[in-house]
């Protein structure tokens, strides 16, 4: 299916920044699930284009005019293809025990071994079929609710508090696969469901775990799916900061900036 995404981020500024400088991940991939048809990036200043150490597609915009208001737009077409959720190891692709390594955000604690434990019998037996029980059970005991989080929420919070967004269901999938020996990777991207009436005010996140005759196996724990032709991947990485859709500095801007987002995601 083709799927068209805008993806408009707004920053104001109580008073003039005089210099800026911001890393995007905003750029879709092409693999064997998903094949970018156009893609533009539309913002003030200067852009320049690289990849990271993931393989990922990343922009670095600098603005050095003052300004008291940046606004950052990337919007294009993605022909995407069901594949099962599996996407096969790319020759460039870094080594998968990188992804056995934890963060601040997916610590291990004690509270979270335990838990993946449960899980432990299942995942050695059959990995995919007991990494959907671990999906079901990390569903089951975290509900889906908005407001309850931040980016910077860990998967240990998740877990206590029993409730959180697409971003802590990943990043709690994350640390229960480490903990059992699974290599899992945090994805950042869309999901195309259905009409909006209104634009989100954030993309979607999801998992993917290393399945050795397979290949990466991707776990939408939030909507307990694996990928599907609905889901547009951006980027990769241990967990959210390696794959936040904007992040930087400024020099300037008096206090506290607002930020605004708006997310459009359609089938055309």
């Amino acid at each position: 299916m083709r799927i068209a995404i805008e993806h408009k981020t707004t920053y104001r500024y109580p008073g003039e920044v005089l210099h800026s400088a911001q890393y995007l991940h905003l750029t879709p991939c092409n693999n064997a699930s998903q094949r970018v048809a156009d893609w533009h990036i539309l913002a003030p200043g200067q852009i320049t284009a690289w990849e990271d150490a993931f393989g990922n597609a990343c922009h670095t915009l600098v603005e050095d005019r003052p300004t008291t208001e940046i606004v950052i737009t990337a919007k294009g077409h993605v022909d995407t293809t069901d594949v099962a959720g599996i996407l096969p190891l790319d020759k460039d692709d870094p080594p998968v025990e990188i992804f056995l390594r934890p963060t601040p955000l997916t610590r291990l604690t004690a509270e979270i071994k335990t838990f993946s434990q449960g899980f432990a019998a299942g995942v050695a037996d059959n990995r995919v079929e007991g990494l959907h029980a671990l999906m079901m059970g990390i569903r089951n005991h975290v509900s889906f609710e908005t407001d309850t989080s931040h980016s910077q929420s860990t998967a240990a919070e998740a877990l206590a508090q029993g409730k959180g967004v697409c971003q802590d269901h990943a990043h709690l999938f994350l640390a229960c696969c480490r903990s059992l020996g699974v290599p899992a990777r945090y994805v950042g991207g869309y999901l195309f469901d259905g009409p909006q009436d209104k634009a989100f005010t954030a993309g979607h996140a999801w998992a993917a775990a290393w399945v050795e005759e397979l290949g990466w196996v991707s776990f939408d724990v939030a909507n307990t799916v694996c990928g599907t032709e609905r889901h547009v991947g951006v980027a990769v990485g241990l967990d959210y900061n390696d794959v936040a859709p904007i992040r930087g500095m400024r020099a300037g801007g008096q206090g506290d900036e607002q930020m605004e987002v708006a997310v459009w995601v359609l089938s055309v």
